[in-house]
């Protein structure tokens, strides 16, 4: 089973010996603002995971190994009792940033508001009270891999978005520079850093009854977890198959972001580029903007709202493709003009790719594209490309998303000793 956690959906999906997807099932959610940081309560992480895998009702057989996978980044602290000391702050605030700043020059590497570590810093800004009683600091998908095994431990991919890591463990010169400026370190309150392919523990009776409830027929007492907790953006580089150096994905949707598997270190500090992992260790330059399709989506409203005001009813996804399609095209003011829409969709990412293929001379083979962007027909595919010199490649099974990704993760575990990650993606 896989497992993920993500900003509107909690998706659960079981997968068989061949990987397919067996059964899957999913709960809605939405983010609230509470005391001026956006939360969601941790009753309604388990309520909503159990709602999850209640849906899955068409598993023949017994689990033998289940990951958990979740947004990036954020704040979830807890005392030396397991008490949680102030609610979730999901990586979607933007309340960190004199802690993403000062700590970014400290570093001279690039700390983005969403990590956990501006977080943190950023309370300690604050004189928050909270601050002195910390003993486990850790993601959404730490925490609930810690529920359901009781090993405080974190994927490496997930631990690059909480606080810079280097040899596949938390940086130990910044865990020294950390010390100094806060007097905490950082690697007494963290998890322990673990890879993929890595046994983190089995699910406990505490943890199944806290997935399943009270009766948790999928999962005998030795159902074994996924190594490690990972992050969405580690997972979907998995169902994309793209951890390889060299390689990469695009999503593109409302938001987007490419992360490109690096072959050798960047040489200098960019703050438009986060440096994160891939599950498996591999650095990762990401780069991530926060609209795309929304730059689009109006115009095609808008294309819609003049058909209703002459009557005239069309499907709205035979709009979008037809007018994405219609930027291919090169005899009319139309196609012109839709064209420039969907570049501007494109031109954040563009330049931050730039940064990256021209300034630093990052060598990127191919992109592995998914998300709303690339539903419609060719078009989206096509403009990318050319924008960012790089082929674009559309993946069905990228569409499976990260819930698939965590479980290819726990599949992984039967081949670990045998194959690499990315090996072990091309034969699988």
């Amino acid at each position: 089973m896989g497992i993920e956690l993500g900003s509107t959906r909690i998706k659960a999906v079981v997968i068989d010996e061949n990987r397919n997807i067996s059964a899957s099932g999913s709960h809605t959610w939405e983010s609230q603002l509470i005391d001026g940081h956006w939360t969601y309560s941790l009753d309604n992480v388990q309520s909503g995971l159990r709602d999850a895998v209640s849906k899955l009702s068409t598993v023949n057989g017994q689990l033998s190994t289940l990951g958990v996978s979740a947004m990036m980044h954020g704040y979830l602290v807890f005392d030396k009792d397991d008490n949680l000391l102030v609610p979730f702050r999901t990586w979607k605030n933007t309340t960190t940033g004199e802690a993403a700043e000062k700590l970014t020059d400290l570093f001279n590497f690039n700390i983005p508001e969403r990590w956990s570590v501006a977080h943190l810093y950023q309370a300690i800004l604050n004189n928050e009270e909270h601050v002195n009683d910390i003993a486990f600091i850790t993601t959404l998908a730490g925490y609930v891999h810690w529920k359901l095994t009781g090993e405080k431990v974190i994927g490496i991919g997930d631990a690059s978005g909480m606080f810079p890591v280097k040899n596949k463990n938390w940086n130990p010169e910044f865990v020294a520079k950390f010390k100094c400026l806060t007097g905490i370190e950082w690697s007494s309150i963290a998890p322990k850093v673990l890879l993929a392919g890595q046994k983190a523990g089995k699910i406990t009776a505490v943890g199944r009854q806290y997935l399943f409830g009270e009766t948790p027929s999928l999962c005998p007492s030795s159902c074994i977890l996924c190594p490690p907790p990972e992050g969405d953006a580690g997972t979907g580089m998995v169902s994309c198959n793209a951890v390889a150096q060299r390689t990469g994905n695009v999503s593109a949707g409302t938001s987007i972001f490419a992360m490109v598997v690096l072959d050798r270190p960047l040489e200098n500090l960019h703050k438009e580029i986060d440096l994160v992992t891939t599950p498996d260790g591999r650095d990762v330059a990401m780069v991530h903007y926060n609209e795309c399709t929304s730059k689009i989506d109006p115009w095609v409203r808008m294309f819609g709202e003049v058909f209703d005001l002459f009557g005239i009813t069309v499907d709205n996804n035979e709009l979008f493709r037809k007018l994405y399609e219609v930027a291919l095209e090169s005899d009319s003011k139309l196609a012109e003009f839709m064209h420039g829409v969907i570049t501007s969709a494109v031109s954040d990412l563009a330049n931050g790719m730039r940064i990256l293929t021209v300034e630093e001379q990052v060598k990127v083979e191919k992109l592995a594209g998914h998300g709303g962007f690339f539903k419609s027909g060719n078009a989206g595919k096509q403009i990318m490309s050319e924008m960012l010199g790089i082929p674009i490649v559309l993946s069905e099974t990228a569409a499976e998303g990260g819930a698939w990704g965590i479980a290819l993760l726990a599949d992984y575990l039967n081949y670990a000793d045998e194959k690499v990650l990315s090996e072990y993606l091309e034969a699988k």
